[in-house]
């Protein structure tokens, strides 16, 4: 058994899309659940890793929440938990996810969420738990405000090597791009924390987590400070990798500036989709050139973008080496696909930085810092 139990994952008419992010995080890992499915009438049948990586990993795409609760009281792991996948703009949840909500109570399952309506706060919905003698979690809630902190520049006594893992637009895959991240390094033997910034992160069981987009602006840089300070002091790793939300142009999810000024990362990974023209679900709104965002986060931060990940939606496989290279090219920094390749090549061109820390920080505090990292 996992730490939470087993889950479903609800992601009806969203899996694969932009919509389904929290979903396909937890199929590719989570470790705070054992998934044993996804919903999605869409795609009945099919294999939930093939469809979003071309890669089978057993777990299977179920018609409705009841053939999925159905085929998981025949295998070994009954269903514990319905957790929702779905991430539509403003976090609404549709009449139809609601009534399949309601069902999964019915079915005594606890039900996770990460969406701004909250199911906590519908009283049929809460009246049905109690009874059934589960709980409704609501991810996205805010914390009360007695718990929240205020930035205090404890930061400069964390002395793990930092990394922000930002992006050109929003749900470009910067989290997952981190997670490989975190496993490349354990796998070189250096201890790493990752720290989310969103709902999906904590889904995915990032021990130190927050939901920027949950939070009261004036507390935002105090809790990713907290956070990081806090996974410094308890368990003191060699690396602490951050989350990035948004992307800091981006019309309806500007992110990364309290990353930025608040994790006082020392160096910048950049995940980017080559083939998209404008941010995500704003046709007509384009996305501002690679080497203008790469100086964007430069200026901002006075650290280097020390790499370019790549998002690999939309292009053909047997372009990606030639894409990784036209970027490098183009912009002066090396380019990974770890989603295809793994990270262990991105987080050994990482650990120079990571020995020379302190030279690092002296080159980019001068008052003319280069537009590329002096290594």
């Amino acid at each position: 058994m996992h730490p939470e139990g087993n889950a479903i994952v609800y992601c009806e008419g969203a899996f694969n899309t932009t919509n389904g992010k929290t979903a396909h995080g937890l199929v590719r890992f989570t470790r705070r659940y054992h998934i044993l499915s996804v919903v999605d009438s869409r795609h009945t049948g099919q294999d939930a890793g093939l469809i979003i990586d071309g890669k089978p990993n057993g777990i299977p795409v179920m018609p409705s929440l009841t053939a999925a609760v159905e085929a998981a009281c025949q295998e070994e792991y009954p269903a514990t938990h319905l957790v929702i996948g779905i991430a539509p703009d403003g976090g609404r949840l549709s009449a139809v996810a609601r009534t399949d909500v309601v069902r999964a109570v019915e079915m005594g399952l606890n039900v996770d969420s990460g969406l701004h309506d909250f199911l906590s706060e519908d009283s049929a919905i809460n009246a049905l738990a109690a009874e059934q003698g589960v709980s409704i979690r609501d991810i996205r809630k805010p914390p009360p405000r007695a718990a929240l902190h205020f930035f205090t520049g404890s930061i400069e006594s964390v002395e793990a090597f930092r990394i922000a893992v930002l992006g050109t637009d929003s749900a470009v895959g910067k989290r997952t791009t981190a997670w490989i991240l975190v496993e490349a390094f354990e796998a070189l033997g250096c201890r790493t924390e990752l720290i989310g910034t969103g709902q999906t992160a904590w889904m995915q069981g990032a021990r130190y987590t927050l939901v920027m987009d949950a939070l009261t602006n004036d507390f935002v840089s105090g809790e990713i400070e907290h956070a990081v300070v806090r996974a410094w002091t308890e368990t003191r790793p060699d690396v602490i990798v951050i989350e990035g939300q948004g992307s800091l142009m981006n019309p309806a999810y500007p992110g990364g500036f309290e990353i930025l000024a608040a994790g006082r990362p020392d160096v910048v990974v950049l995940q980017h989709a080559p083939a998209r023209r404008d941010y995500d679900g704003f046709p007509g709104c384009p996305i501002q050139p690679l080497a203008h965002q790469i100086q964007a986060v430069q200026i901002i931060s006075g650290r280097p973008v020390v790499a370019v990940t790549l998002n690999h939606e939309d292009l053909p496989i047997e372009t990606i080496p030639t894409v990784c290279a036209a970027i490098s090219r183009d912009v002066g920094v090396s380019a990974y696909d770890v989603l295809r390749d793994g990270g262990t090549e991105l987080a050994k061109r990482l650990m120079p930085f990571i020995r020379d820390r302190k030279r690092l920080k002296e080159v980019w505090a001068a008052p003319f810092y280069p537009f590329y990292p002096p290594f």
